[in-house]
C-alpha cells in the first residue's frame, strides 16, 4: 500500500487527477514536458496561507489533496469568503488579472499542492496548444461558477441558497470520482455564511429546515443527500 507521501510523489502521468489538471490525448513527449512544469510539491497545514492578497503571481497550484477557501480581509479585519476549492482544481487563476493575487488562499485541512511556475507554464502552453485550451476551459468554468454564486445571492431564501451550495459541491465532488450523495463539509458554518451572504445563525437554521423537509441528513459536518431531486427543485436547479 502506498503511503500519503509516496502517493504525493507519483508522476503526473500516474496521478488519478491528471484528467482534471491537464488535457487528454497527450503523447509521451508532451506528457514529459508538462511533468517538467511541476517544480515542487508542497504540504500546506490546516489554517496556513498558500498565497495572500497582493503577493506577486508566480505560479498556479494544482490541489492534490485537501481543500482551500479563497477570501479577502477588509481594513477592519472582516473576512469575506469567495469560494472553496477541492482536489483536482487549480488555485491562483486570480493572478492573471494584474500579475498579483487578489485574494488569500487558506487551507481548510492539511493539503498537498503541485507548484507550476507561471512563466514556464506559459512557455509550454505555446508549444502545446491543447494545454492552453485546457487552461482557458478551466478559467471559463471558474467564471461560470462565480456567476452561479452571484445568482445564489440574488434573492433566494436562506435554505434555497444552502440547497444550491450543497448541490454544486456534490456535483464537483462527483466529477472527481467521489460520492454525489455524501459530503464532508471541510469549511465552517461561518465560512459558508460568508460565502452565501448569510449570518452563521441563519446557516444553522437553514440546515435544520433542509433536515426537517427530508432533503438531507446531518451528522455534525457530514451531510447525506437524501432527496437530490427535491434539493435541486428547492434551489431552482431542476
Amino acid at each position: 500500500m502506498k503511503t500519503c507521501d509516496s502517493a504525493f510523489n507519483v508522476a503526473c502521468s500516474e496521478c488519478n487527477l491528471r484528467q482534471l489538471c491537464m488535457p487528454s490525448g497527450l503523447d509521451a513527449a508532451q506528457m514529459r514536458q508538462i511533468e517538467s512544469l511541476v517544480k515542487s510539491k508542497r504540504h500546506i497545514k490546516r489554517g496556513q496561507t498558500l498565497f495572500a492578497n497582493g503577493m506577486p503571481f508566480q505560479a498556479l497550484f494544482a490541489i492534490r489533496s485537501g481543500a482551500f477557501k479563497t477570501c479577502v480581509f477588509n481594513a477592519q479585519g472582516h473576512e469575506q469568503v469567495f469560494g472553496f476549492q477541492i482536489a483536482g482544481e487549480l488555485l491562483g487563476l486570480d493572478g492573471f488579472v494584474s500579475n498579483r493575487h487578489c485574494c488569500d488562499a487558506i487551507a481548510l485541512e492539511d493539503a498537498q499542492v503541485c507548484v507550476m511556475p507561471i512563466q514556464e507554464l506559459q512557455t509550454v502552453s505555446e508549444e502545446i496548444p491543447a494545454l492552453a485550451s485546457h487552461l482557458h476551459r478551466i478559467m471559463s468554468a471558474e467564471i461560470v461558477r462565480e456567476r452561479g454564486l452571484l445568482l445564489l445571492l440574488g434573492g433566494m431564501r436562506a435554505e434555497e441558497r444552502l440547497a444550491a451550495f450543497l448541490i454544486h459541491m456534490t456535483e464537483r465532488l462527483a466529477a472527481r470520482g467521489f460520492s454525489s450523495a455524501q459530503l464532508m463539509l471541510r469549511m465552517s458554518r461561518q465560512d459558508i455564511g460568508s460565502c452565501l451572504g448569510l449570518q452563521i445563525e441563519t446557516v444553522s437554521r437553514a440546515f435544520g429546515k433542509l433536515v426537517e423537509q427530508g432533503l438531507i441528513a446531518l451528522d455534525k459536518r457530514h451531510v447525506t443527500i437524501v432527496d437530490a431531486q427535491g434539493l435541486k427543485s428547492l434551489a431552482q436547479l431542476a
